[in-house]
């Protein structure tokens, strides 16, 4: 039923405002982390090898998911669209992504050494040495990626499979945060392992990045602002992180660097505090319409 779909959206929502992650000790994503971690090593193929991990790892999390939603609705529509909403609550961060940003930004502004090390949450770069605008940089570059990465991908695996069934959606939900995790884990240059598993996410964030875009640009009321923001977009090495982050540069009229990395100079100079509550502000619409355009979706 269209309202059971819709119905785990909304309590997905809900859970993410209310609770904003389960705890590590019991949270799908960090167990599926310890399932990869194994193959996080050298070996005498590593391609071959991060083909399989790439293929097999993702189909089973997808599986146990879908097994449990479907276990579910065998005992009641309710009990399913209650897992899925677990699922879609798992696979999915907005309120985490908001705060750890917003804590970033406000410290840069009263103690330097506590934004650098709360950075290390959103982003991998070396930050020992970045100004305050580089830290707020970061962080804001970070939460237009992590939109599309972490909130964008999964609810639109979800609004795709769900009209057709709801463990599928929820399956699919699972797929897409699974691909993403071992291309986070694995995915660096460093690690030949690593180097199907990143193809693989590009390939499936190639939608949800510029779809987050969209959003963002809508949340601005600003949709025009489209157009413009293709070349900046191209910078990064990243087919898809580019697009939410050149599009969040270009409607803050703002300079977003990562050093020997990409410069996407929206503006002339990085982020004031101001500029980066604006920047959490319109994460946090584009991502609350993203829940529900996809509630309205799978009712329909």
């Amino acid at each position: 039923m269209p309202v059971t779909a819709t119905t785990a959206v909304v309590v997905a929502a809900i859970l993410d405002r209310l609770v904003a992650e389960p705890p590590t000790r019991i949270h799908p994503v960090a167990l599926f982390g310890q399932a990869v971690a194994p193959f996080d090593r050298e070996w005498s193929h590593p391609v071959a090898v991060g083909a399989v991990v790439a293929v097999v790892l993702p189909i089973l999390a997808a599986g146990v998911v879908a097994g449990a939603t479907w276990s579910g609705t065998l005992v009641s529509p309710w009990v399913g669209a209650g897992i899925a909403a677990l699922a879609l609550f798992s696979t999915t961060s907005l309120r985490m992504l908001l705060d750890a940003t917003a804590t970033v930004v406000s410290a840069t502004a009263t103690d330097i050494e506590t934004a650098r090390t709360e950075l290390r949450a959103l982003a991998g770069r070396d930050s020992s040495s970045l100004s305050a605008g580089e830290i707020r940089s970061a962080a804001v570059e970070s939460a237009a990626e992590n939109l599309a990465d972490g909130l964008v991908a999964p609810l639109l695996a979800f609004a795709l499979f769900a009209p057709v069934s709801l463990p599928l959606g929820a399956g699919a939900a699972a797929w897409v945060k699974a691909v993403n995790t071992l291309d986070s884990m694995l995915g660096y240059r460093h690690k030949p392992v690593g180097s199907v598993p990143a193809h693989l996410d590009d390939a499936v964030m190639w939608l949800p990045a510029r779809l987050s875009a969209l959003l963002l640009a809508l949340a601005a009321g600003s949709p025009r602002v489209l157009p413009r923001v293709g070349s900046l977009a191209r910078r990064p090495a990243s087919p898809n992180s580019g697009w939410p982050m050149a599009t969040l540069a270009t409607l803050l009229g703002t300079r977003l660097e990562k050093p020997d990395h990409y410069l996407l100079d929206a503006g002339p100079d990085f982020p004031d505090a101001a500029v980066a509550t604006r920047a959490v502000s319109l994460v946090s619409r584009a991502g609350l319409a993203a829940f529900a355009l996809t509630g309205v979706v799978v009712w329909f």
